[in-house]
C-alpha cells in the first residue's frame, strides 16, 4: 500500500497556524532575540538548520535585520527523517564551513520535536568551541518524549502532537514551501 500524496491529505488537514500567526510569532521571536544580542561586540553566528529551517530562518533574519541585528551566516543539514515520517540514525550532510570558537551561535530550525537531532547538532556546535549556542524554532510538539538536555530559547509557537507539516517542514518531502502548518487528521 502506497502512502497518500501530499494533494490527497491536505484537503482533509487541519489548519494549526495561518501565516498571520506565524509571521506575528517570528515577529515576537525577533524582538526577544535582539534583546539577547544587543549588546554584543560581534554579531552572532546564525546557522540555519537545512532544509526545514529555511523558511523560517529567513522570515526570522529578515525580522532581525529590520531590528538592526546584524548576523553573519551559515548552515547545516543534519537529518534522521530522509524523506520518511519517523526517525532513524543522524546523517550529516553539511556542516558549517565557519569556525565556531569563541562565538555564540544562534540555530534556526523549523521545530522541536523529540529533540534527537537538535541535541546532536547543539553539542556539536559546543564541541567546535562555542562560546554560546541557542536554538531558535518556530514550533515546540507538545508531549512528553523530549530527549533530555535540549530546550529551545526561543519559541514560535506550539503545536499539537501530532504529524505536522508546512512552513518548512514536510510531508514525504513535499508541502515545505505551504505559508501554514497543518495537521494530519488523528
Amino acid at each position: 500500500m502506497t502512502a497518500p500524496t501530499l494533494a490527497e491529505v491536505l484537503p482533509v488537514a487541519d489548519v494549526i497556524h495561518d501565516r498571520a500567526t506565524l509571521e506575528a510569532a517570528i515577529q515576537r521571536m525577533a524582538d526577544d532575540i535582539r534583546a539577547q544580542y544587543s549588546q554584543d561586540a560581534s554579531p552572532p553566528l546564525f546557522v540555519t538548520i537545512m532544509h526545514g529551517g529555511m523558511p523560517f530562518a529567513t522570515q526570522l533574519a529578515f525580522a532581525l535585520g529590520d531590528r538592526g541585528q546584524d548576523l553573519e551566516f551559515d548552515y547545516l543539514h543534519a537529518t534522521r527523517y530522509r524523506g520518511n515520517t519517523s526517525g532513524s540514525g543522524l546523517a550529516w550532510l553539511h556542516r558549517p564551513a565557519t569556525p565556531m570558537r569563541g562565538r555564540r551561535v544562534l540555530l534556526a530550525d523549523d521545530i522541536l520535536d523529540e529533540g534527537h537531532t537538535l541535541l546532536a547538532v547543539k553539542r556539536w556546535c559546543e564541541d567546535q568551541g562555542a562560546a554560546d549556542v541557542r536554538v531558535a524554532v518556530l514550533a515546540v510538539k507538545r508531549h512528553d518524549r523530549r530527549v533530555d538536555g535540549i530546550e529551545a530559547d526561543f519559541v514560535g509557537l506550539d503545536v499539537p502532537d501530532r504529524y505536522v507539516f508546512g512552513y518548512g517542514m514536510d510531508y514525504r518531502e513535499q508541502g515545505r514551501n505551504l505559508t501554514a502548518i497543518y495537521a494530519l487528521k488523528d
